[in-house]
């Protein structure tokens, strides 16, 4: 009689189930039926889900804008470096034939530290870490070059890869490095911004702006069929040309660098300017710095922001002055040795023995601070002088498109400082100021304001979107005073008394005024013979000067029987000379009646355009010129230097074909210059170090080139 309740109860428990279940199906058929409706899941639209799970982005490189030089070769410009990693985890390895992870270890430490800077021991604690998927090389696997990755390459080694990454490169080495600055690469963010110089001040212009791609695609990222991209393109940063020439910069470096391992100064600093227009053509220092090392012990540009006493170039702007008031007049005598002014005495700089009584020429030739403090107090009396100080902007900034600029300090309050200001004491002037009142001495009477930037392209438009033109300054004195000025200028380089004597350039007509700063100290100023900023400002062709260089060597180590022209002037020559030359500034002809000599015949480059290279090369050997050709093509299409410049016997001429082959050429004793210039107009990729001569070079002569690095290793003569 039990077994009927028992079956009841049954029933009742599946009657119960089945509700259970039935409910069960009914709010999963409403949400199903909810989501058919309205496509979302807690809030969130599935189809957009859908999208974006199988959707992929990838990046679009843009390159950080390029920094070139007036005649439009790089200075600075981004380029494809790679790091290097070793994969340890053998996980990575599919086919035992074919490892893709490190398997002798020893080996691969052995010969990675044949080209890396880390030696073996290193490498090798590198690759024994434990459980570790792969490891890097830190500093000296970083930033290597595509040449250095083709070697790593060539040995084989299992588990070794690398990783492609963009660095700025500046294929000059140390090159107007305190002016161009530098860029750097955020690790985190991977965006290039400038850190220094103009790379930093311009860096709105300069930097870029990565572009991507998105696309339907699998789980793995691979792009479906017949997907549909969205393309948001890459913008590259502006491009910069600078007024910069890149072989007068390299006339300065390669002089700089030379005197100052001879002289071991404290400061170089130097400048070339057009003053025509007040185009930079050159600017540097040293202490300066490898913009690829960045080894920087002075951030400043001294150029434009140390100023210091001038000393005697000052003179130059005195005397301008009292031309132009009509109140100097060179045979008038005055007592020279020492002067009292205002309770103090100036001192002629032979100790205040003077040369007796002379007249104002003389005093000029021979710098003589009394004969300056003379025409500033008593021929033009001190506010007049102060006015031309005011005309020829000493007391203000000259606004050059560089950050930082500093200012000038003037003592003018007392009589002494008047006086001392007209030989370049009691104030404090910046090269730069002194460079753009010289242009007016340059430039008939019309003063320009110094730039070095002259114009900003966009490379996406191909528009200019900046435009230099040359600024007039001002017009403190007249074409005819200028004239007047140089003139004495000229004699004070020419005169067997003038103190510009070491500034005779064999060919050319030098105008030019030397000076010696003091430096102050603790106690007031050094005393050492050593402890003077050292200067000259020259300016070439006389008559109409092409060039206008401003040269200082601070607390240089000067022997017993030098003075301080011997560092200043083995700048200043060989700079101001090879740049007219290059300029095809034709030295002044020797007249051969008064000479007695027969006229040297000058020599211009032929065209070599369009020949056959064999006939080029024996044309070129027939001029005694040293003919380099780049390419397997059978004729010339371009060359350097250009038809109808001047050459020298045993120059070396670059001729261009068209073949794509280009051969690497022996460049032992090569000067730097000639190196930069072949890798402009072959268009090879040369990374330089060092100064002086080529002693080195990473590709063997004879060697393809192809896409490689070619690394040119430089040493100067001892």
């Amino acid at each position: 009689m039990a077994m009927p309740k028992k079956n009841k109860m049954m029933n009742r428990g599946a009657a119960i189930a089945s509700i259970c279940f039935a409910l069960f199906f009914f709010i999963i058929l409403a949400r199903f039926i909810y989501i058919q409706i309205t496509g979302t899941v807690d809030g969130q639209v599935l189809a957009a889900k859908a999208n974006e799970q199988y959707q992929s982005k990838k990046t679009l490189e843009a390159k950080r804008g390029s920094i070139l030089d007036r005649n439009g070769n790089v200075i600075a410009e981004d380029t494809s470096v790679y790091k290097l990693i070793a994969i340890m985890s053998k996980k990575m390895t599919v086919d035992p034939k074919h490892p893709m992870h490190v398997v002798d270890k020893e080996k691969t430490a052995k010969e990675l530290s044949k080209v890396i800077d880390m030696s073996e021991s290193e490498i090798l604690k590198r690759l024994n870490t434990k459980d570790a998927f792969q490891v890097e090389f830190g500093k000296a696997g970083k930033d290597i070059s595509f040449s250095t990755k083709e070697k790593i390459e060539k040995l084989k080694l299992p588990g070794i890869a690398f990783e492609k990454d963009t660095k700025r490169y500046y294929p000059n080495g140390m090159f107007a490095s305190n002016l161009i600055g530098y860029a750097r690469l955020d690790e985190a963010t991977k965006d290039m911004s400038g850190a220094m110089g103009l790379e930093k001040a311009l860096n709105k212009y300069l930097k870029e702006k990565d572009g991507y791609v998105t696309y339907n695609s699998d789980r793995s990222g691979w792009a479906l069929p017949n997907s549909k991209e969205d393309i948001v393109a890459p913008k590259d940063g502006k491009n910069v040309t600078l007024t910069i020439d890149q072989k007068i910069q390299a006339f300065l470096e390669e002089s700089m660098t030379q005197v100052a391992k001879k002289y071991k100064p404290k400061k170089i600093i130097a400048t070339v300017v057009d003053p025509k227009t007040g185009r930079v053509l050159a600017m540097g220092q040293r202490p300066s710095f490898n913009l690829n090392e960045l080894d920087i012990t002075n951030y400043n540009n001294d150029v434009i922001s140390y100023a210091f006493e001038p000393g005697s170039t000052m003179k130059i702007f005195t005397l301008a002055a009292a031309i132009q008031e009509g109140v100097y007049q060179g045979s008038d005598k005055y007592q020279s040795g020492t002067y009292k002014v205002g309770g103090g005495l100036v001192r002629d700089h032979n100790n205040g023995n003077g040369w007796g009584k002379i007249d104002f020429h003389e005093g000029v030739l021979r710098s003589s601070n009394v004969a300056f403090a003379k025409l500033a107090k008593e021929k033009l009396g001190f506010t007049r002088y102060e006015q031309y100080l005011q005309k020829f902007h000493f007391y203000d900034k000259t606004g050059i498109d560089l950050p930082n600029e500093a200012s000038s300090k003037i003592n003018f309050r007392y009589e002494y400082d008047k006086a001392s200001t007209a030989y370049g004491q009691a104030s404090a002037i910046t090269p730069i100021q002194q460079i753009e009142a010289a242009t007016a001495i340059a430039n008939g009477g019309t003063m320009m304001k110094p730039y070095v930037i002259d114009h900003i392209t966009d490379p996406n438009t191909n528009k200019t979107i900046l435009q230099h033109e040359p600024t007039v300054a001002g017009k403190p004195i007249s074409s005819d005073t200028a004239k007047q000025v140089r003139d004495i200028l000229g004699e004070v380089v020419s005169s067997k008394i003038g103190t510009g004597q070491p500034y005779q350039i064999k060919g050319f007509d030098v105008a030019g005024k030397t000076g010696t700063g003091q430096i102050g100290g603790a106690g007031g100023y050094l005393q050492g013979r050593n402890d003077y900023v050292f200067s000259f400002m020259g300016m070439a062709p006389k008559d109409d000067p092409k060039l206008l260089v401003y040269v200082a060597v601070q607390q240089p180590q000067l022997s017993e029987t030098q003075t301080g022209s011997a560092p200043v002037s083995e700048i200043f020559n060989p700079v101001m000379k090879n740049s007219l030359l290059y300029l095809n500034i034709a030295p002044t002809k020797t007249d051969d009646k008064k000479s007695g000599k027969q006229k040297i015949k000058q020599e211009t480059m032929p065209s070599f355009l369009d020949l056959e290279v064999k006939q080029a090369e024996t044309e070129a050997k027939n001029k005694k010129l040293s003919p380099v050709v780049i390419g397997d093509g059978l004729s010339i299409k371009r060359q350097w230097p250009s038809a109808g410049s001047e050459f020298s016997e045993s120059q070396k001429v670059f001729l261009k074909t068209a073949g794509k082959t280009i051969k690497m050429p022996d460049m032992t004793g090569w000067s730097r210059r000639e190196v930069l210039q072949y890798a402009s107009i072959s268009g090879v990729h040369i990374e330089t170090n060092g100064q002086g001569y080529a002693v080195k070079q990473s590709v063997k002569s004879g060697a393809e080139i192809s896409d490689k690095v070619v690394t040119v290793t430089f040493k100067s003569p001892n």
